[in-house]
């Protein structure tokens, strides 16, 4: 390996240590009581040199969000070979759920705390990821309608629909919430089931 290739290898393992350990401070201690300068401790690296790769705090959020909508979307990549849309609409539900249940620390930044949603109105971006992924789960839906198999209204109150129940079990889950309702080793399955009968019910006869 070559001195450029290696010092890029050094520069992207670097700025995953920090975002690593920025995203577990978030989700550890809540975003406002997080300092670039707390970051810096945590991986024993200077402010400064956190500043050679972020401007800021809110850009570390933002690019921690980034990637954990990276990791869930490259879990759907696959759907393209699932030619039913109810199959493949199944399917992105049980990625989402696995998603979540796996991944805990990005699941509640990307989709619990404010603090992202605050940092990208101050940095003036959309939810572009979000958006991405709301936009895929629509247009399965609407795929579903117009072949007819799942009962003809708005693709976005259906949408609305799936996406709440998976978030809603997702952040009862990994918020124990659902602790002493379900068995540890029942809860995976538990969860599938909820999906699967939701389907069922919006399925056209």
């Amino acid at each position: 390996m070559g001195i450029v290739a290696r010092k890029e290898k050094q520069k992207q393992e670097i700025r995953s240590l920090i975002l690593e350990a920025s995203m577990k401070l978030f989700v550890e201690e809540g975003f406002s009581k997080v300092s670039v300068r707390k970051i810096a401790e945590r991986i024993q690296y200077s402010p400064t040199t956190l500043y050679l790769y972020f401007k800021d705090k809110n850009e570390i959020l933002f690019h921690c969000c980034e990637s954990g909508f990276e990791k869930m979307l490259s879990q759907n990549i696959a759907l393209t070979l699932i030619s039913d849309p109810i199959e493949r609409l199944h399917q992105m539900g049980v990625n989402y759920l696995n998603f979540g249940l796996e991944n805990p620390e990005y699941y509640d930044l990307m989709f619990i705390q404010d603090a992202p949603m605050c940092a990208l109105h101050d940095m003036g971006k959309g939810w572009s990821s979000g958006d991405q992924a709301l936009e895929a789960l629509k247009m399965v839906v609407h795929e579903a309608m117009q072949k007819g198999l799942l009962v003809s209204t708005k693709v976005e109150t259906v949408a609305m629909a799936v996406w709440g129940m998976v978030h809603g079990l997702v952040s009862l889950a990994i918020r124990q919430r659902l602790d002493k309702l379900v068995p540890a080793e029942d809860m995976e399955q538990t969860m599938h089931d909820s999906l699967d009968w939701l389907l069922k019910t919006m399925k056209k006869a």
